[in-house]
């Protein structure tokens, strides 16, 4: 019999683990507060179409087979032109939706474009810049792919645009390599929830055109808006050559892993190349169902969903200014997320939750995995880069799945085991 433990497995899986949002899916408990789950999908509206789409079927067989079958790697034609469509008229990314809709493609959720772009983009040494704290779904991949990865400050008012400028200059002196990346959520980022004002947009532009890096964009939250928010930075990319944009249908739809992206055309060819061999292509089945969707009914969608949304934030934010101890939180103008930090340097959100929170029949992220594995950070005074180190004080609370009712109970709740924690 074989020994179980002879097989070699790849360096990375010694040092990184599963992933912490994904490992939280197993708890079931009462006060749900951790990943990002959507909790407002319009049900009614997709058993429509599951339904239209069943007639449609039984009446042209050709239609079911083809959609029932392979298709592009990078998306069916007329669900670009679909997409096409709505990212010129309602988010004023600069394509002609009518000639250049083929711009669009598509990828199984933008979590795989994330991947596929940084395993285009990077060879083990090159540099990326993110903010402080950013999604562990891009700075996980980007370390096992062998990235150096430069965290720089951020405020309420997300990425400070000043420390990307140092890290750049940092990142030339201390490993002689231009930066390849900057990754922005500028909308409701995950996970802090702040929004980039639109002259840090411009700023970050410029930023990457005068150094030549690639801005990518995450612009998974940009449906889900409580105000009008700035125009996306894509919107200054006239030639798209500098901006990849990416998009979902798991906030402003339902989680049916579709992302959609406009990216450079070199990018495009080699992220469809790195799809190809991931995937081969994205369900045509779910194209169809997402087509009719974004044709016919996500404006009305979003008219009945963000204002619960809303909602669902303002009674956690009020739930946490009432009962939690000394601590600062965001703001969000929308998205899914609040995050907070204890004025206690010394609480440890993580070893909390798994002894007291979870007990309690409550479920938070801690917020140590928003910032790298291996990692660096500009030093205090601001002459050279240095080791970054997690803030284990922190925590991301997601109000998107529990009602607001829920919200309060459990916030509450929360808030009086850590004042007992904590004081």
């Amino acid at each position: 019999m074989a020994n179980e433990n002879s097989y070699g497995f790849a360096t990375w899986t010694s040092f990184i683990e599963e992933s912490q949002i994904r490992a939280l899916l197993k708890y079931n408990v009462k006060y749900y507060f951790a990943g990002g789950k959507p909790g407002i999908i319009p049900t009614d509206i997709f058993a429509d179409i599951l339904a239209e789409l069943s007639v449609k079927y039984k009446e042209n067989p050709k239609m079911a087979l083809d959609d029932l079958n392979y298709g592009p790697t990078g998306g069916q034609p007329w669900f670009l032109k679909t997409l096409a469509k709505r990212l010129s008229k309602v988010r004023k990314i600069p394509i002609n939706c009518e000639t250049q809709w083929d711009c669009v493609s598509i990828t199984n959720g933008s979590q795989q474009a994330l991947y596929a772009l940084l395993d285009t983009m990077i060879d083990p040494g090159d540099v990326i810049i993110t903010p402080s704290p950013a999604y562990l779904g891009f700075l996980v991949p980007a370390v096992k792919l062998g990235a150096r990865v430069i965290v720089v400050p951020t405020d309420t008012d997300g990425i400070i645009p000043e420390f990307v400028e140092r890290a750049i200059h940092l990142s030339k002196i201390k490993f002689g390599k231009n930066p390849d990346m900057l990754y922005v959520v500028p909308d409701s980022d995950n996970p802090k929830g702040t929004t980039l004002p639109w002259d840090r947009r411009q700023t970050l532009f410029d930023i990457c055109e005068n150094h030549n890096i690639l801005l990518l964009e995450d612009a998974a939250y940009a449906e889900i808006q409580f105000k009008k928010n700035p125009k996306p930075i894509k919107t200054l990319d006239k030639d798209n050559s500098r901006v990849a944009y990416l998009g979902t249908s798991s906030k402003e739809a339902a989680v049916l892993r579709v992302g959609y992206s406009v990216l450079p055309d070199n990018v495009k060819e080699q992220v469809l190349k790195d799809k190809g061999y991931l995937d081969l292509c994205t369900t045509t089945l779910v194209q169809r169902i997402l087509d009719i969707y974004y044709t016919y009914h996500i404006d009305n969608a979003m008219k009945r969903g963000i204002p619960l949304y809303k909602e669902r934030y303002e009674a956690m934010a009020k739930a946490l200014d009432a009962s939690f101890p000394a601590g600062t939180r965001t703001d969000p103008t929308g998205g899914f997320f609040i995050w907070w930090q204890s004025d206690n340097p010394d609480f440890n959100s993580s070893k909390f939750m798994e002894e007291v929170a979870i007990p309690n029949e409550l479920l938070y992220v801690p917020g140590g995995p928003f910032y790298p594995i291996t990692g660096h950070k500009i030093s205090e005074d601001g002459n050279d880069l240095e080791p970054s180190t997690p803030e284990g004080n922190t925590m991301r609370l997601g109000f998107s799945y529990a009602p607001p009712d829920v919200i309060s109970e459990g916030i509450e709740r929360l808030g009086k085991l850590l004042t007992k924690e904590i004081g």
